[in-house]
C-alpha cells in the first residue's frame, strides 16, 4: 500500500504539464501514471499545477543568537506555509556558523525542529581557510558564504588576498554579498539621518559592481564555483551575462516587485535592505535578465527584523525583510501576468538549484526520486497580511498586496505539511544530500 497518492492534478514533468497521478511511499515517488493503487492518503489536486519542491537558497533564519527576531522553526512554518520545501539558511549568526563545531550545533539545532528541509551555508571569515576544507563531506552543507561588504553580523572579508584564500580553498560553491567594503566607507558621509532614500546613494551602484568585478575576477582565475547574490544593478546583468559557466547569480522577488523611490515613499525603512532597492531602470533590466534567462536563482534572502527595530531612525534600522512565505506568490503573480513562464520560474527555484549545488535527488518529479512538491492554484489570489505571517517579525513588505497564484499544499518527505495555509503535524524536515 501506497503512502500518499496525488490525484487529478496538472503535474510539472519533463518541462510540460501533464495528468497524472504521483505514488508516494517511505518518502520517495514510487510511481507516475494512472494510478489504481490503494493509500493512507489520497490528496485530490483536481484544478490545481503539481511542482517539485521548490527551494529557497538564501534564508537567515537568525538562530544561534537573535532568536526573538527569529529561529529554525518558525522560519521553517514560514517557508511551508509559502510552499518552499527547502531552505539554504545563512551562518551570520551569533556566533557565526565559521567552524566545523558551530556548524554541527546548527544542524543539532535543527533536528527535529524544522517543518523544512535544510542545509546550512559555512560562513568564511578573513582567517578560517583551514575550516573550508572538505566540506563536500560535511552533512548539510550547500556551501560557502562570503561577505565582501559588511552587511548584517560580523562576518566580513574585505581585503582582495582574503578572499583569493577562501576560493583557494574551498570546494564547495561560494555565495557572495557582493559590495565593496572600501566604497562603503567612503560613502558613509553620504548617509543622511532619517532619510533612507539615501541608502540606495550610500550603498552604489558602483558599490556593487565595483565588488562583483572582483569576485569574478577571482573565481575565474583559480576555476572556481561563484553564486552572487541578490544582484540590483543593471551594470552587473550587464557583466555577468559574459561570465557564465562557473558564475550564477541570484535575483530577489522584492528586486522585482517594487523600486524607488516608491517604496521608500511607501514604506520607509521597512523597505531598507543591503544591497538596496533601486530606481526603475534596475528593475527593468533585471527583468531583462529574467526574461532572457540570464540569472539562474531567484531566492528571497529572507531577513526579518523585529518591527521596534525597523521604526528606529535610519540609519539605526537595521536591513533586510521578511520573504520565504512570499516568494511563491509574489513569483506566481509574475507568471500569471506573463513576465515570466512557470517553466522559467521552475528553473528558478528547482531545476537551477539542484545544477549549480549539486543537490542530490530533488528538483524534479521523478520517480525514485524524493517526495517533495509545491502544490498550487494558479486561479486562486492570496491577499498577504502582516497577520498571516508565521515569521517571529510579523510584517511584510507586501502588506495588503494581492497577488494571483497560490501555494495551496507543501508537501515535505512524502508527507502533507501544509494544507490550505494550515500547517499540519510535527516537523519533519530533513537535511538536504549533496552529490
Amino acid at each position: 500500500m501506497l503512502d500518499l497518492i496525488i490525484k487529478n492534478g496538472k503535474c510539472y514533468i519533463d518541462g510540460q504539464l501533464k495528468n497524472q497521478d504521483i505514488g508516494i511511499k517511505d518518502g520517495l515517488i514510487q510511481s507516475i501514471g494512472e494510478i489504481s493503487d490503494e493509500a493512507k492518503e489520497i490528496l485530490n489536486a483536481e484544478g490545481q499545477t503539481v511542482l517539485p519542491g521548490c527551494i529557497d537558497t538564501q534564508t537567515h533564519f537568525r538562530e544561534p543568537g537573535s532568536t526573538d527576531t527569529e529561529d529554525l522553526h518558525s522560519g521553517s512554518r514560514a517557508a511551508i506555509a509559502g510552499g518552499i520545501t527547502g531552505v539554504f539558511e545563512m551562518p551570520n549568526t551569533n556566533p557565526p556558523t565559521s567552524t566545523k563545531l558551530e556548524f554541527q550545533k546548527k544542524l543539532d539545532l535543527a533536528k527535529n525542529r524544522m517543518y523544512c528541509n535544510y542545509a546550512f551555508y559555512f560562513g568564511a571569515t578573513a582567517d578560517n581557510a583551514n575550516e573550508l576544507v572538505d566540506l563536500e563531506n560535511l552533512e548539510g552543507c550547500c556551501g560557502i558564504k562570503l561577505f565582501a561588504g559588511s552587511s548584517t553580523g560580523n562576518l566580513l572579508v574585505a581585503e582582495e588576498k582574503d578572499i583569493e584564500k577562501v576560493f583557494q580553498s574551498s570546494s564547495k560553491v561560494v555565495a557572495v554579498h557582493s559590495e565593496d567594503e572600501q566604497i562603503l566607507n567612503k560613502n558613509k558621509k553620504l548617509i543622511k539621518s532619517g532619510d533612507v532614500h539615501s541608502h540606495a546613494i550610500w550603498r552604489s551602484e558602483e558599490c556593487a559592481i565595483s565588488s562583483t568585478r572582483r569576485i569574478v575576477k577571482i573565481a575565474e582565475r583559480y576555476n572556481k564555483k561563484a553564486h552572487i547574490l541578490h544582484i540590483t544593478t543593471k551594470q552587473e546583468v550587464d557583466f555577468l551575462s559574459q561570465h557564465k559557466g562557473n558564475i550564477t547569480f541570484e535575483i530577489t522577488p522584492q528586486h522585482l516587485t517594487i523600486y524607488a523611490p516608491d517604496c521608500y515613499d511607501k514604506l520607509g525603512t521597512y523597505a531598507q535592505m543591503n544591497p538596496p532597492l533601486r530606481d526603475k531602470s534596475h528593475y527593468d533590466r533585471l527583468w531583462y535578465g529574467v526574461k532572457n534567462n540570464l540569472n539562474d536563482t531567484i531566492g528571497s534572502d529572507h531577513a526579518p527584523h523585529l518591527k521596534i527595530n525597523k521604526d528606529k531612525e535610519y540609519p539605526n534600522s537595521p536591513s533586510g525583510m521578511p520573504g520565504v512565505q512570499t516568494l511563491m506568490p509574489v513569483m506566481l503573480n509574475h507568471v500569471n501576468d506573463g513576465k515570466l513562464s512557470l517553466s522559467q520560474l521552475i528553473n528558478l527555484v528547482c531545476e537551477n538549484p539542484v545544477k549549480i549545488f549539486g543537490i542530490k535527488n530533488k528538483g524534479f518529479i521523478k520517480e525514485g526520486f524524493d517526495a517533495d512538491f509545491t502544490v498550487v492554484d494558479m486561479d486562486k489570489t492570496i491577499e498577504i497580511k502582516n497577520e498571516n505571517i508565521e515569521s517571529k517579525c510579523g510584517w511584510s513588505p507586501f502588506n495588503g498586496f494581492k497577488f494571483k497564484g497560490k501555494p495551496v499544499a507543501t508537501i515535505i518527505n512524502g508527507k502533507i505539511k501544509m494544507k490550505n495555509g494550515e500547517i499540519i503535524g510535527e516537523p519533519s524536515g530533513k537535511p538536504i544530500r549533496f552529490i
